[in-house]
């Protein structure tokens, strides 16, 4: 997280019950991931010793054939990390042959260029209940509007029709996947209302990629591109080299934003009272601490210098939410934008799982079976699979 400034006298000597309460909920996040990977790690460690316990009882000559198969095992493992390494390989490769078709992108997106009609045709889809539903919706607005006239109350501007390029492409995405919709907050909004374009550039030596958002300029910060970069490793760890399941991430860094004075999003500024200890006397301090928002995405928790070093567990559950997030945007978001905003590529599977939880909570009264939790954990750095994405609102936190 970035250094947060803090106002007032640091050396006095103050006490107060009121900076406990004052809780984000980025940390209440953080928290409660914390708890379960070490709920994750204790399961764990039981069951890997459950399994030890199981072949320690095998005969010796059956524990040495075991072995054996092991080291079959790390061979196909070496072979394995060849084989990632050379998908790496191509992943930059075609990068380039994306890029024109981003750029495009990009460009109606923003309306600088106007496709033709030829650009326009989808001859694998039939778009006439699209049509259909599209006068009906502009009747039911109309019809809205008159209800509203009477009412004295003013109707909602409908959308220039000659409007250029597609508005609020990008932050409707937001709006549209779970994942970065509960990133952003309120306050977020309107900078990403200013989102012009997200890129992915690969990698190859070190392994990784880097995510560029691109900006139109705005009232909050005068960059005009922030950056996160990810680095990935390919080979098995010398120590544990059986526990290898393909690229990971392993580190990342974020960029700095320069901020206009009074918009930095990620600060919020809150007032306490302080008693002295001593004295009695009470003072009111001013301090600075960090607000949620998704720009937080931008400055990750700073990692240690020595590969070898212990992370703390929330430390450990930060960097593995940013970690999927970074990935997500990476696979889903950027390569399939225009269906994330249609919600054509919204994966329903969120849904099914809410109304399930929902029919669970409202039987729980006529039954005294608690419903077993569902496993949401995934190894720390891992790139994760897809199902983050659904369609709907999302309640800002």
């Amino acid at each position: 997280m970035g250094t947060v400034e803090r106002t007032g006298d640091a050396t006095s000597e103050v006490e107060s019950g009121e900076e406990d309460e004052i809780v984000g909920g980025g940390e209440l996040a953080a928290h409660l991931m914390s708890s379960r990977i070490t709920r994750n790690e204790m399961l764990a460690a039981i069951t890997n010793r459950l399994h030890a316990e199981a072949i320690a009882s095998l005969p010796p000559n059956v524990r040495r054939r075991i072995r054996a198969l092991r080291s079959l095992q790390k061979e196909f493992v070496d072979i394995e990390a060849k084989f990632y390494s050379e998908v790496h390989a191509l992943e930059c490769k075609y990068e380039k042959m994306y890029k024109p078709l981003f750029e495009k992108r990009a460009q109606i997106v923003n309306g600088s260029y106007e496709p033709t009609d030829n650009e326009c045709l989808n001859p694998w889809r039939d778009d006439s209940e699209e049509e259909e539903l599209a006068k009906a919706v502009e009747k039911a607005a109309i019809a809205e509007g008159d209800d509203k006239h009477e009412d004295n109350t003013p109707a909602q501007p409908p959308m220039d029709p000659n409007v250029k390029g597609i508005p609020d492409f990008w932050y409707t995405i937001f709006k549209n996947v779970s994942m970065l919709c509960e990133m952003m907050q309120e306050h977020d909004e309107p900078i990403i209302k200013s989102l012009q374009d997200i890129k992915v550039q690969m990698h190859n030596d070190p392994i990784g990629f880097t995510l560029e958002f691109h900006f139109a300029p705005n009232d909050y910060f005068t960059d005009t591109v922030l950056t996160k970069e990810y680095y990935m490793k390919c080979k098995p760890e010398e120590d544990n080299p059986l526990e290898f399941e393909g690229p990971e991430i392993y580190s990342c860094k974020g960029c700095k934003i320069n901020w206009n004075k009074g918009k930095n999003v990620t600060v919020k500024t809150i007032k306490k009272k302080q008693k002295h200890k001593s004295r009695g006397s009470v003072r009111t301090v001013t301090k600075s601490v960090q607000a949620d928002s998704f720009f937080n995405f931008f400055a990750p928790p700073v990692m240690p210098e020595d590969p070898n070093s212990t992370l703390a567990s929330d430390t450990q559950a930060l960097l593995t939410a940013d970690f999927e997030v970074g990935h997500y945007i990476r696979e889903r978001v950027v390569s399939r934008a225009v269906l994330l905003y249609t919600g054509e590529g919204l994966d329903e599977d969120d849904d099914d799982d809410y109304e399930e939880e929902e029919e669970e909570e409202c039987s729980s009264e006529e039954s005294d079976e608690e419903p077993a939790p569902r496993r949401r954990g995934r190894r720390a750095g891992r790139e994760p699979s897809d199902g983050h994405d659904k369609p709907g609102e999302c309640k800002q936190q």
